[in-house]
């Protein structure tokens, strides 16, 4: 078995064992990291030979701890990292480039086909009809959106919403409320098969899911970084926001991730903060005093055109796993125009949470 983790920020583990008699055997661990001393590598595979196979991360990342000398140096990987990766091969789980990734990059849309097109092209790939999907989002109109649990009055102002006139709208994902603009964000999907996560837990999901557009940013000379659970962040601030949702498989088999992501380009702080509702706690959370110091957008720290942005974040994709154009298929925006009119654009669903 064969298992593979690019630690978020660092380096690849890469896992090489067979299993016999349920347990661990012939363990190889490899990887473009810095170990010293060279012994810790054998430290590693010799902590790992003869482990239960349904040992958990947090069972083999203190088999590792306690075999490593005190001398050891990681850089690039952590003890954790290498459980992941032995977790990520038992469980068969697939990279980025076995995959052949399809993008999809319409024309502006109103916010509630937006939320349905997600459910559906998510369910798509769950089932096996559609490969794994890269959609960058075009806004027809400012919007709202909400996560799915939060509380549509907590959580909105409906005087800012109806004087600026953005429309609000509930997401299918947890996690917190966000304004955008047509010009003012960047916002793209991943639907992803649940193998490109086995062996990860949901928080590291989000770290993994991620890593990719910190290497994008960092090509057009942005240090960014993940912040758990789900920001991407910057030393001057934050520049994006993230959420998930699982869906399952056909008669409950393997499914899908949806993983989306909400960036700042060019964000309108004040009208931010006049529809949305902010409260303290939120702002303490977060260790700031001003929900306007919590963006910081990406036209000021790049100096580029959104286009150009997000033309150079597909580019860094294709480079690294591959991406063929693609569209939404007349039958993916049927069933999203018809959840538009029986879910996402009804205000049932919009105040399912009062």
């Amino acid at each position: 078995m064969h298992g593979e983790y690019k630690v978020p920020g660092g380096k690849l583990v890469v896992v090489d064992l067979d299993v016999e008699n349920a347990t661990l055997k012939n363990v190889r661990v490899s990887g473009d990291f810095f170990l010293e001393p060279d012994e810790a590598l054998l430290a590693i595979d010799r902590a790992l030979e003869g482990a239960p196979a349904d040992t958990d991360t947090a069972g083999l990342t203190s088999r590792i701890d306690a075999a490593l000398p005190e001398s050891a140096v990681l850089f690039g990987l952590t003890t954790e990292s290498v459980a992941v990766a032995v977790r990520r091969a038992l469980a068969q789980a697939g990279d980025w480039s076995d995959y052949d990734w399809q993008l999809i990059h319409d024309a502006p849309q109103s916010p509630a086909l937006h939320m349905a097109l997600d459910e559906v092209i998510t369910a798509e790939v769950a089932a096996g009809r559609r490969p794994p999907t890269l959609r960058v989002w075009e806004w027809d109109a400012p919007a709202v959106i909400i996560g799915s649990f939060q509380s549509l009055r907590n959580e909105v102002d409906a005087e800012g919403v109806a004087r600026h006139g953005v429309t609000v709208v509930r997401r299918i994902s947890g996690g917190g409320a966000m304004f955008a603009e047509p010009r003012s964000t960047i916002t793209y999907s991943l639907a992803v098969p649940e193998s490109l996560v086995s062996g990860l837990s949901f928080a590291d999901s989000y770290a993994y899911l991620d890593d990719w557009v910190l290497e994008a940013l960092g090509d057009m000379g942005i240090k960014a970084w993940y912040q758990p659970l789900n920001d991407i962040a910057t030393e001057v601030g934050k520049v994006a926001g993230a959420a998930q949702k699982r869906m399952v498989g056909p008669d409950g088999g393997p499914g899908a991730v949806l993983h989306h992501v909400t960036m700042s380009y060019d964000i309108d702080a004040d009208k931010m903060l006049e529809v949305l509702r902010i409260g303290k706690e939120k702002l303490s959370d977060k260790g700031t005093k001003s929900a306007k110091k919590r963006v910081d957008p990406l036209r000021r720290q790049t100096g580029l055109p959104r286009e150009t942005v997000i033309e150079r974040m597909i580019d860094s994709f294709r480079s690294r796993y591959g991406l063929a154009s693609g569209g939404v298929t007349a039958a993916e925006l049927a069933r999203a125009e018809e959840l538009v009119r029986t879910k996402f654009g009804a205000p049932e669903w919009t105040a399912r949470v009062p």
